[in-house]
């Protein structure tokens, strides 16, 4: 069975016409202004990205075009999908809409999928929600049939026995194609991608990207990219819109934007993206710094196991991983989801087990340790968390969470304390006033400072940064980066920096280790391991990696078009 997609013709209007559209939101403080007069197109077989920062405005004109905006929100305007003005039609009218001429790809695949259900049902649903507005009724087994054929078009293996899965069968890579797979079960013209790659490793993201890229030029399927990935809109835009503030403030070829951009904030935009091999930690090095100070970790055939539930084996997330950090040494550690570096980095600051080989930490062995001989190391140790809005109390003010390990481990008096974390904010950059804020009170960027400096209040020899730029816009992140390394040499802690994005570790580390499936497959100086790669699984991680140039992302995805096929 296929799936009939018929291509546009030549001439064919705008699948999506935005005019004047304004978006407000009635909060206790007043009116917010979302959107304040946006009006852009999107052609049959094009590929729009709007672009900007948090609080731009883009995810609104985007949950407008299929009218999933909250009732606390007034939209004025016209935003015409073949010819029906979404803001003006009817609830029946609407989701008649959704699904057939329209369908949204989240940023979160996980909270997308319904867990209770197989993927297979899920796909199936809007197919069977669809039947009677046109196509006739459809029977469970056609439908079936159908979700078979999405999950194969989206690159699903096995999708016969695959469309009866469910979503915690899939890894993040294949529940992001379930999901495409399931806007694409009733062949819309159009698709609204809200950051379909934010939560992927690279090497998922080029897939999905070169999967999107596919629907584009095989099916004509036009796409709205929501996103502030660069490299992402370098990789896969024909056409780029530029928000800031609620407004429209460039709009551009993608090839001409990055050539030659013309409003300021959008060359701020720009110059703020990490390119590998720019700015690098490690430029012009040829052997590593800190050699011969003193180690303050020390791996030897690290071996890190969870154990197997009813009867299965156990699960071997580090296996024979050996490292150094040394005194005043910045070292990255890169790798996919699951290649074993955030357990690496739980297991020095004690809140993983190891299982063989030997890690020291402060000269501490960690295998079998005891908690009330480790626990007094726990202060020369500090930790930054992926996701700052996560790891702060929300009911205790920016203060209080800053000075909480104070407190734990020295005992000082309130003045002394509220001196320290107002000392600490100003070292990152935040006023001192700040500690009587409460974390929601903050942006994103400005809690990820916060929790710079409550891993910074014991002065800790070592620190352990968690994919800690990870969640930020890439203008947030370029501060948060500049400001990190900043502090390291003020401060001239040793520092284990845990990420995904290989451009980031090049700016910040200078000795770079890569682990895949639990092993260290290569480390060595920056400008080594990124510019000449030795394992295969390095290549690919580098030849996924997209960068903010169009043309030279072209070259670069046929270089990883060679790897993925080698």
């Amino acid at each position: 069975m296929t799936i009939n997609i018929d291509k546009p013709g030549p001439g064919a209007g705008p699948v999506l016409d935005i005019d004047s559209l304004k978006v407000t939101f009635a909060t206790d403080a007043g009116d917010v202004y979302a959107v304040k007069d946006v009006s852009l197109q999107v052609n049959p077989g094009e590929v729009v990205a709007i672009v900007g920062e948090s609080g731009s405005g883009k995810t609104v004109t985007a949950k407008t075009i299929l009218g999933l905006l909250p009732e606390t929100a007034t939209s004025q305007g016209a935003v015409l999908i073949n010819g029906n003005n979404v803001i003006s039609v009817s609830e029946a009218k609407l989701r008649e809409i959704r699904g057939r001429d329209v369908a949204m790809v989240f940023q979160e695949p996980s909270t997308a999928l319904n867990p209770v259900f197989t993927v297979g049902w899920q796909i199936a649903e809007g197919i069977r929600a669809h039947a009677g507005t046109g196509g006739g009724k459809v029977s469970a087994k056609e439908a079936k049939a159908r979700a078979v054929e999405a999950l194969r078009k989206v690159g699903i293996p096995d999708p016969e026995t695959r469309v009866n899965y469910y979503p915690h069968q899939f890894s993040g890579g294949q529940k992001q194609r379930v999901v495409i797979a399931a806007a694409l079960a009733l062949n819309p013209g159009l698709i609204v991608a809200d950051e379909p790659t934010t939560a992927l490793d690279v090497t998922v993201q080029a897939e999905i990207l070169e999967l999107l890229r596919d629907l584009r030029d095989n099916y004509g399927t036009s796409i709205v990219l929501i996103t502030h990935n660069m490299g992402v809109v370098a990789d896969l835009a024909d056409r780029v819109v530029v928000m800031y503030q609620g407004d429209v403030v460039e709009e551009a070829s993608a090839r001409m934007l990055f050539a030659e951009p013309k409003e300021d904030y959008t060359k701020k935009l720009l110059a703020a993206v990490p390119h590998l091999g720019r700015n690098s930690a490690s430029e012009g090095m040829v052997e590593r710094a800190h050699q011969g100070g003193k180690v303050l970790v020390e791996a030897k055939n690290l071996t890190i196991e969870y154990p197997g539930r009813l009867g299965s084996p156990a699960f071997k997330a580090v296996d024979g991983v050996s490292f150094t950090v040394s005194e005043g040494e910045v070292f990255g550690l890169v790798g996919e989801s699951g290649s074993g570096k955030t357990t690496i980095g739980r297991a020095i600051a004690g809140l993983n087990r190891t299982t063989g080989g030997s890690l020291k930490v402060l000269g501490y062995e960690m295998l079998n340790y005891k908690e009330r001989t480790f626990k007094p190391l726990r202060k020369e140790i500090g930790f930054v968390f992926q996701d700052p809005a996560a790891s702060f109390n929300p009911q205790l003010t920016i203060g209080d969470c800053v000075a909480e390990p104070l407190i734990i481990h020295s005992n000082p008096t309130a003045a002394e304390a509220r001196k320290r974390v107002g000392e600490l904010l100003e070292s990152v950059q935040l006023p001192a006033s700040y500690a009587d804020r409460f974390p929601h009170e903050l942006s994103g960027g400005q809690r990820q400072r916060a929790s710079l400096a409550r891993a910074l209040i014991l002065n800790p020899k070592l620190l352990i940064a968690d994919e800690p730029t990870s969640a930020l816009d890439v203008s947030v992140q370029a501060v948060v980066l500049e400001l990190f390394k900043e502090i390291q040499q003020e401060f001239g802690f040793a520092a284990l920096f845990i990420s995904h994005d290989l451009a980031v570790v090049d700016i910040l580390s200078p000795w770079v280790g890569v682990l895949y499936k639990g092993k260290m497959v290569e480390q060595g100086l920056g400008n080594q391991v990124m510019g000449n790669p030795q394992h295969a699984y390095t290549k690919k991680l580098i030849a996924s990696l997209p960068v903010p140039d169009p043309e030279e992302q072209a070259r670069r995805r046929e270089a990883f078009r060679e790897v993925l096929h080698s």
